[in-house]
């Protein structure tokens, strides 16, 4: 880890860790350089260590069934919180009414709040009360940006010439950006220079140096966005790699994504995150994913590159089921699978480094 940018934070993920609907907290427990995560909130996993609930392994982040039981332990270890960042991202985007009274709560406390969520909090005229008496900021991180500092598109892509890589999904909720972060950690350990495009509320939250909240966009400024992010990573750190995170899924119903950034960030391979247990669309009953040979054709066809590889998403799945559900994969695709958050990157980077541009 680099830099710290903001502090130590809370994370609050009431009823939502390890759960779909906790991604924004799963992924500042397994990584940001924006906060110090000093503890999580979720009554349903109190007294459980967050790494250890996630992925078996102990982080050293408490959760608390309560805010304020997770505030008094930041300040008994000298680590008093200055942030509470909302973790959940619930469907639509909504605050619900307990979660509202935690956040003016955690006002009371002197805490700013960090939300990635479609309801501004900025707009909530109680919230913004307090956060004047209590002399506190809140940010919302998918509030639109001015039109006067969006950027259309240029082609100016054209000129980028290291190795693009778009990490897409079979589905929302997928991993896509865990995948990301983990590829581009894995070529820094192995020597090569790499930059992640975050395109969502978490990556900025996680301190991606070059990332828009895609959702946030107005429609005719997306692709210029994408663009302009890919190509000032490129002027400005001349990396080896640049990966793309993605965005739902080509064929989700709700969350339809990827089409921009295969048009505009103009990637030379795809990487597809896919959960194998997962059999019906995120949130959807009724609406079974599309068979995996399927979406990859999907991807190649409007983007006219190939999908290098695929990584999964071992949700429901026991570990010693993974290897065979790889296997499955390979037979069904031709293409090499792994489980890159299970097992690290070091298998899948066998496919990206070849094809690194010297």
């Amino acid at each position: 880890m680099d830099r710290i940018i903001d502090g130590n934070a809370i994370v609050y993920c009431q009823g939502a860790f390890n759960t779909p609907n906790g991604k924004t907290a799963h992924g500042l427990v397994r990584f940001t350089e924006r906060y110090i995560v000093v503890a999580v909130v979720d009554s349903n996993y109190a007294g459980r260590d967050a790494g250890e609930v996630l992925d078996g392994k102990k982080s050293g982040i408490p959760i608390f069934g309560h805010l304020k039981k997770a505030v008094d332990y930041a300040r008994k270890k000298d680590t008093p919180a200055k942030y509470l960042v909302i973790g959940i991202a619930p469907d639509g985007g909504k605050l619900s009414k307990s979660a509202r009274e935690d956040v003016i709560q955690a006002l009371t406390f002197k805490l700013n709040v960090d939300c990635g969520l479609h309801d501004f909090l900025t707009k909530d005229k109680e919230i913004m009360k307090n956060a004047e008496k209590y002399k506190c900021q809140v940010r919302d991180i998918r509030k639109p940006p001015k039109r006067s500092d969006l950027h259309f598109f240029s082609g100016e892509i054209e000129k980028v010439e290291c190795l693009k890589l778009a990490v897409l999904g079979s589905d929302s909720a997928v991993g896509k950006r865990t995948t990301a972060w983990l590829v581009v950690h894995g070529l820094r350990k192995a020597g090569y220079k790499a930059e992640l495009i975050g395109t969502g509320q978490t990556a900025w939250m996680q301190g991606a140096k070059y990332s828009l909240v895609l959702d946030s966009l107005i429609n005719d400024f997306v692709s210029g966005e994408i663009e302009h992010a890919v190509v000032e990573a490129w002027k400005n750190e001349k990396p080896d790699v640049i990966v793309i995170e993605g965005q739902g899924s080509l064929m989700n119903p709700a969350y339809p994504g990827g089409f921009e950034i295969l048009a505009a960030g103009r990637p030379d391979y795809v990487l597809l995150q896919h959960a194998p247990a997962r059999l019906e669309y995120d949130g959807f009953p009724g609406y079974p994913l599309h068979p995996l040979p399927h979406q990859i054709q999907g991807i190649e066809v409007i983007s006219g590159k190939k999908v290098l590889a695929v990584t999964i998403n071992h949700e429901d799945m026991k570990a010693e089921e993974v290897p065979a559900a790889c296997e499955k994969i390979t037979q069904e695709t031709g293409l090499p699978a792994s489980d890159v958050l299970l097992d690290g990157p070091e298998k899948l980077l066998e496919s990206i480094i070849p094809l690194i541009k010297k």
